[in-house]
């Protein structure tokens, strides 16, 4: 068997060539993950901004732990491994980024972790770590908005928001502000609900005989 043989795919037997399959056409066709990622962090995030924003009087955060290690994290760090394998540079990035923030933050919360324990006695102390934390995925956020700029107006709309929800989340805990950690859960709700409507978009476009489609303002055609 020569080495052209080999680049054609084909292989010479008894005088007939036979075809050679391509290792690509028994591989499995891999779904879009992207809406697995968008609802995943939508929902995370709408139970937290929920929560900021002391919906029903809740001023605790921890029931948020279960959906930020499994929904948020898992499921989320999940969906940006596989858009790795469909070459998704951009959703790959913004999964796994927020996959991880969701999990460290969950970290933060469970007692057995000992983070806040560190601080006790002194909350001030920990507000500016928590700040700075926030000031953190703040920046992580706006260099995904600024990316964004060249893709759709809901990705511009969702980056940017988010971008100012953490900005404003950083600015309650850093100022001891309640106002403005409300400000942030009722911006990081308006978030949610931007990620739950591209994560339905997406789904839609996905299946053979969507019953409508949910426009989100591509800038470029999808070719491009």
């Amino acid at each position: 068997m020569s080495g052209t043989d080999v680049e054609k795919g084909t292989v010479e037997t008894n005088g007939h060539q036979q075809t050679h399959r391509a290792s690509s056409a028994s591989r499995s066709r891999i779904a879009n993950p992207s809406t697995l990622g968008l609802f995943s962090f939508a929902s995370t995030t709408f139970v937290l901004s929920m929560y900021n924003a002391t919906a029903r009087g809740v001023h605790h955060p921890n029931v948020v732990v279960g959906m930020a290690i499994f929904c948020g994290g898992l499921a989320q760090l999940l969906a940006g491994m596989w858009e790795f394998v469909t070459g998704n540079t951009f959703g790959a990035a913004a999964f796994s980024s927020y996959g991880g923030f969701w999990m460290s933050y969950a970290t933060i919360l469970i007692p057995g972790s000992g983070i806040v324990a560190a601080y006790a006695g002194n909350a001030s102390e920990l507000s500016s770590a928590l700040g700075i934390f926030l000031i953190c995925w703040m920046l992580v956020t706006f260099f995904f908005f600024i990316v964004s700029l060249g893709k759709n107006i809901a990705f511009i709309a969702l980056f940017g928001i988010l971008t100012v929800t953490f900005a404003c989340l950083a600015g309650g805990e850093l100022g001891s502000s309640l106002a403005t950690t409300r400000a942030g859960g009722i911006l990081g709700l308006i978030v949610s609900f931007i990620a739950y409507y591209v994560g339905l978009s997406e789904l839609l476009e996905s299946e053979a005989h969507p019953p409508f489609r949910l426009p989100i303002g591509h800038l470029h055609a999808k070719n491009d």
